[in-house]
């Protein structure tokens, strides 16, 4: 047996892999999220906001990571709506831009279709910017000296865009929301807007970056989602508040939660058989 296992084809666990990822997809299995207090801060900062506030989202990544962001950037926006927030979009990233539009297509446009939102009153696309930390500096005193059109090259203070008519710096925003994957990001908007201004900001981020988020919370960061957990845990929590988001339809997170269970279950497992394996032949050595 110990021989049998110790020359095991490699293939037979690639196909253990695929089955452990494949059957819960197929099956349509789910597991019960708990907001961490990480996560339901982030919530609470945009559910204890006043309707119609001014929320700032900086959408820091490109298609590479949206596997695992998409679903956070798509949980946060449809929280916003429910709110009536002003959403600002913007990108440090030049792949991030049509992220942005498809992500007002796909939430504002096509989910909130009856709701009316209207691009100028409700929602903006300013588009990207390629100052990195320089830009969230500027905007700090100046926000219209960074942006000084929407990504339509209609200048804000045109009467079509009214939401954008009070903005004049960075804390004229209630909350920002930077979805992270890396540099520019999380840590320059921790840096140059939530230290300097006080304004409070929930990160998003990949779960390799997420390690760099923790010790700025609680201070500087008001909540922290974490990886494709961390978005299944707000799609968990808005589910809570608002009955509706129950349905799987709207928690792709929480849907990609059980293969990697199931995955890193199996990747536990062969762990330690592999070790047991080792530790097996060192005893069979020594009684020989």
């Amino acid at each position: 047996m110990l021989d049998f296992l110790k020359n095991l084809d490699r293939r037979w666990i690639f196909l253990a892999m695929l089955l452990a990822v494949a059957i819960p997809v197929v099956m349509q299995k789910t597991f019960p999220e708990k907001p961490t207090k990480l996560v339901q801060d982030a919530f609470d900062a945009i559910e204890n906001l006043p309707d119609e506030s001014n929320v700032l989202f900086s959408f820091d990544y490109e298609p590479s990571t949206e596997g695992e962001l998409a679903p956070m950037a798509k949980a946060l926006i449809r929280h916003c709506c429910l709110k009536r927030h002003k959403m600002f979009f913007m990108t440090l990233w030049p792949g991030g831009l049509p992220l942005i539009e498809q992500n007002i297509e796909d939430i504002i446009s096509k989910e909130y279709e009856e709701e009316h939102f209207a691009r100028g009153k409700d929602y903006l696309n300013l588009g990207y910017n390629a100052g990195r930390e320089v830009a969230i500096i500027v905007m700090g005193t100046n926000f219209k000296r960074m942006f000084p059109t929407d990504n339509d090259k209609i200048p804000l203070d045109d009467p079509t865009l009214p939401m954008a008519h009070d903005i004049d710096r960075l804390d004229d925003m209630d909350l920002i929301v930077d979805i992270s994957a890396g540099y520019p990001g999380m840590k320059e908007w921790v840096q140059y807007a939530a230290s300097p201004y006080g304004i409070k900001l929930v990160i998003a981020s990949t779960a390799v970056q997420a390690p760099q988020a923790y010790p700025y919370y609680p201070n500087q960061l008001t909540g922290v989602l974490a990886a494709i957990k961390g978005a299944a845990e707000y799609e968990a929590a808005l589910g809570e508040k608002y009955p509706k988001y129950r349905d799987p339809a709207f928690n792709d997170a929480i849907r990609r939660m059980a293969p990697q269970l199931w995955a890193h279950l199996l990747i536990i497992g062969l762990i330690l058989l592999g070790n047991g394996i080792y530790f097996a032949e060192r005893i069979k050595g020594t009684r020989r």
